[in-house]
């Protein structure tokens, strides 16, 4: 009896055991699917989490191209304001020139024709100072001749003494009209110094105005 009571718990022990050790077999294989499931769950979220911090470095680093390409706008939008300002000043400065370069050409040209004018005026003053220089030959000739005939009346006849009054007097007259054509003569020629020493002077800014024009030019 006590034999059969020992083998049936032997039994129930061995059936136990073997319920338990299913019971861990199956534990076993849920514990590894249960990991299976945790890494996979781990991974999952390791994964994500890598995803945020790159989504957030991607963020943080358009951020900064953002910011970056902002301020190279401004740069650029303030380049492109001082280029324009420069612009108009150039296109000033061009227009100033230009109404420069126009008077100095309308000065030119009246420079030109002032000294032309002078030139020409001049001639004429030369013309007038020649023509008096033969003027007063003439009259020293006309002096000569009346001082040689009034000195052949003196010697030849001493009674024609009204005759030598009145050749005196032409001589005296002659000679007062030789004076003046004298002190004509000079005031020409102060005159056509005068109008040299202008058109020299006219030449000389002729020549400055061309060298600016040239030089402006």
């Amino acid at each position: 009896m006590i034999l059969h009571i020992q083998l049936e718990l032997l039994e129930a022990k061995v059936e136990l055991e073997k319920k338990l050790s299913e019971k861990e077999e199956e534990l076993e294989n849920f514990r590894r699917k249960q990991q299976c499931t945790i890494d996979a769950l781990q991974s999952s979220l390791d994964s994500e989490a890598r995803s945020r911090t790159e989504a957030t470095w991607l963020k943080r680093m358009m951020k900064e191209d953002l910011k970056d390409m902002e301020l190279q706008l401004c740069s650029a939008n303030y380049q492109a304001s001082e280029r324009i300002k420069s612009l108009g000043q150039l296109q000033s400065q061009t227009k100033d020139l230009q109404v420069k370069m126009d008077d100095h050409m309308h000065l030119n040209s009246a420079l030109k024709e002032q000294v032309a004018v002078n030139e020409q005026h001049n001639s004429l003053l030369q013309s007038e100072l020649e023509e008096l220089r033969s003027l007063q030959e003439q009259a020293d000739c006309r002096c000569k001749l009346v001082e040689k005939e009034l000195l052949e009346a003196t010697h030849s006849n001493t009674s024609r003494f009204t005759q030598k009054k009145k050749l005196e007097a032409d001589v005296a007259q002659m000679q007062k009209d030789s004076e003046e054509m004298v002190q004509v003569c000079q005031n020409a020629e102060e005159k056509t110094k005068k109008a040299a020493f202008e058109a020299a002077n006219m030449s000389e800014e002729l020549k400055k105005e061309q060298d600016i024009n040239a030089h402006l030019g």
